[in-house]
């Protein structure tokens, strides 16, 4: 199973976070299937390849709690059909 998590980067005390697509049983810094984002919460930015999240949610990719809340932030499920868009509200 795929989920789309943060991956943690950056200095001590100043971390800055990869969203990516990584396997279940993998670790929080293990090996990702692919980045699909970028959220700095010192700054407050966010950077989201919407295409490519909109691939694996609709291949079953399942988001966390922090990463479903800055995907909502953003409007991605929108762009979800109006049946997948209720799974995630």
């Amino acid at each position: 199973m795929v989920k789309l998590r943060l991956k943690r980067c950056g200095k001590k005390q100043r971390a800055v976070y990869r969203i990516v697509a990584i396997d279940v049983r993998s670790r929080r810094e293990g090996r990702d299937l692919r980045r699909v984002g970028f959220y700095d919460p010192i700054k407050n930015q966010t950077y989201l390849n919407i295409p490519v999240i909109l691939y694996f949610l609709e291949k079953g990719a399942q988001p966390t709690g922090t990463v479903q809340d800055i995907l909502k932030k953003a409007g991605v499920f929108m762009e979800l059909c109006p049946n997948q868009q209720t799974k995630f509200n």
